[in-house]
């Protein structure tokens, strides 16, 4: 949209920790990002939004409207998307109150899209960002993050605390700047059998993936 970037940029302005960005992601960035998602994923949960850029493509994706909860902290972003998305639920909201809130009738969620710019958030903050945000997964789930640095934005500690795997889904090297989007699942659980400890998935490795 022709007004978006001028709206990203007075609100990464205003508050640039916040917004982490001053434009909104580019177009193979949210191809990307929103790849692995289709009509069939069911409920989506979406942390920061901005203009909207990751939801148009969702509902390219074939996502309804009303499958769509959009968590914005931003309250001039929040007025953009209830009238862009008028059929969506827009929350305004801190991210980080995911765990308190609740949004959903138990663990509906098929996927996580999030915006956030993690690497300017306390460790503190993004564990209660992404342990809230697995509170509503169902099993077989992800969690979309993209982020502008090297490598995953969530640290190792934080992924074997919660008992997360991430994995990098690829690189948008055409978004300005280039961006990488991860996708965050659910390590296997360990199950006993027989006396000794024994994963229920057989997957070998699982663990060379994670960040």
């Amino acid at each position: 949209m022709p007004n978006d970037f001028l709206s990203f940029f007075l609100s990464w302005m205003s508050s640039p920790r916040q917004v982490g960005a001053i434009a909104p992601s580019g177009a193979a960035l949210a191809d990307l990002i929103t790849r692995e998602i289709t009509e069939k994923t069911g409920p989506i949960l979406e942390l920061g939004p901005g203009t909207g850029a990751f939801t148009y493509k969702l509902l390219k994706r074939g996502v309804r409207q009303q499958d769509l909860t959009l968590i914005e902290y931003g309250s001039d972003f929040m007025k953009l998307l209830q009238m862009r998305f008028p059929g969506a639920r827009v929350l305004w909201m801190d991210a980080a109150r995911l765990a308190t809130e609740r949004l959903y009738d138990g663990a509906p969620v098929g996927a996580v899209v999030s915006g956030l710019p993690l690497l300017n958030m306390s460790t503190r903050k993004v564990i209660s960002i992404v342990s809230g945000a697995f509170s509503y997964v169902r099993p077989g789930g992800a969690f979309y993050q993209f982020t502008y640095g090297m490598s995953c934005p969530i640290p190792r500690p934080v992924l074997d605390r919660l008992g997360l795997r991430a994995t990098l889904v690829d690189r948008a090297f055409l978004n300005v700047p280039p961006a990488a989007v991860y996708k965050l699942t659910r390590r296997p659980q360990m199950t006993l059998i027989a006396g000794s400890l024994a994963q229920q998935a057989s997957t070998p490795a699982a663990a060379q993936a994670d960040c």
